[in-house]
């Protein structure tokens, strides 16, 4: 999944061995949506990629993420943990926006058709409304 926003908050990397005996390292950030209602998402970088995607507070980005859940003691927990972040910039954004597709008019209509501005014949006799129609289209 991706959200895009800035950087509101920014905290220090949190460092540990783990009990198999290996180090691991978490950064957590905090994230408002660039919405018309903006949201805050708290998410942190696990591993080699806190060093590799280092933010910073005001910086706007694209966050590519993994929402994970998990349980103890009958309690459920929910982690958001970015993997890939790149810089983003709206301007370039709306610039880069696919072009919307022009539709320019047919040489000839298909049978049975009239051209785009040819006046219109009028209706059959059969079809003409009557004085004694009442009916109210």
């Amino acid at each position: 999944m991706e959200v895009i926003g800035k950087i509101i908050q920014a905290f220090d990397a949190v460092e540990g061995v783990s009990k198999a005996g290996n180090p691991w390292k978490k950064r957590e950030y905090v994230l408002e949506t660039l919405e018309t209602y903006p949201k805050k998402v708290f998410f942190n970088f696990f591993g080699d990629r806190v060093d590799q995607y280092p933010l910073a507070v005001g910086q706007t980005i694209k966050l590519s993420f993994d929402i994970d859940s998990r349980e103890f003691n009958n309690r459920w927990y929910v982690d958001i943990r970015g993997w890939k972040s790149e810089p983003y910039d709206p301007s370039q954004a709306a610039a880069s926006a696919a072009p919307a597709a022009t539709v320019a008019p047919m040489s000839q209509m298909p049978q049975g058709y009239s051209t785009p501005g040819a006046p219109v014949p009028p209706p059959p006799a059969d079809l003409a409304p009557s004085a004694t129609d009442d009916l109210p289209f």
